[in-house]
């Protein structure tokens, strides 16, 4: 195992406090894009912190009222008009990854969205397990208004399973903006809140999230991403191991003997 919470990333803003990690793209002034080199440093950093021991959630906070303006224009999609098949694979292949880094983390994550969370910003939120945002956030999966497809970093398979197929192939045919009242209505934000409210509903979240059994934690987010792929025996199998695993955790003897003695247990992860 490691600890992470001494990180100092080059590319955002990363900070640990009581065992929840809050992280903010760092371009406030332009809407915090992303760049080649912080889609490889969050890729790295969601990598590491399957082995994190001083990591138990993760909370992506807006920077400047902004969440994400996606890919930076000239950054990234211009270098891209020049590369060849085999750059471009290798590009879309880390951004790719980074999706996956955050699926198979460990840790549950919350995207707490401000101001524009459009193209990879709207990914990251949607990669994420819980979503809050402010009445005035406004989601966009925009591949299209740049003649790309809208099958872009998991989109086309995690998108549905969220809002449903026909909202989701609306927004990925057209690149039209989600409003934050749909975004609620169609089930991919959990909840509205006011900006001013927004991080600390969000780190309030996380740390109820952080005071329960966290191992245990692990297990349902693994679960919840892999049963997507399974039927329903081998989904009920699946989880009747995982279950048992848990079963064997001091976590769940504590629990016990804290319901026995009229207590609220204290859960230590293991």
């Amino acid at each position: 195992m490691s600890a992470m919470s001494k990180l100092k990333p080059k590319h955002f803003l990363w900070q640990v406090e009581g065992r929840v990690a809050k992280i903010r793209l760092d371009r406030p002034e332009r809407k915090n894009p992303l760049t080649f080199d912080s889609y490889t440093e969050l890729r790295d950093t969601f990598r590491d912190l399957v082995y994190a021991d001083d990591v138990d959630a993760v909370v992506f906070l807006p920077n400047g009222g902004n969440f994400c303006s996606g890919g930076d224009v000239h950054d990234i999609i211009g270098p891209l008009v020049k590369m060849d098949m085999k750059q471009l694979l290798a590009f879309t292949r880390m951004t790719g990854d980074f999706v996956k880094a955050m699926l198979n983390c460990g840790k549950p994550i919350i995207a707490a969205v401000d101001g524009v969370a459009v193209g990879a910003g709207a990914i990251i939120a949607m990669s994420s397990d819980i979503r809050i945002a402010t009445p005035e956030a406004k989601t966009a999966f925009l591949f299209t208004r740049v003649g790309l497809a809208g099958c872009d970093m998991g989109a086309c398979a995690i998108l549905p399973r969220i809002i449903g197929q026909g909202r989701a192939a609306e927004l990925l045919y057209t690149g039209r903006t989600m409003t934050a009242a749909e975004g609620e209505r169609w089930g991919f934000y959990n909840r509205l809140v006011d900006a001013a409210a927004l991080e600390a509903d969000a780190l309030d979240l996380a740390a109820r999230i952080v005071s329960g059994p966290t191992f245990a934690h692990g297990i349902t987010k693994t679960q919840l991403n892999q049963e997507w792929s399974m039927g329903l025996d081998q989904a009920i199998e699946a989880e009747a191991q995982a279950q048992a695993i848990c079963m064997q955790t001091g976590d769940f003897e504590r629990a016990y003997k804290a319901f026995a003695a009229k207590e609220k247990p204290v859960f230590e992860g293991n």
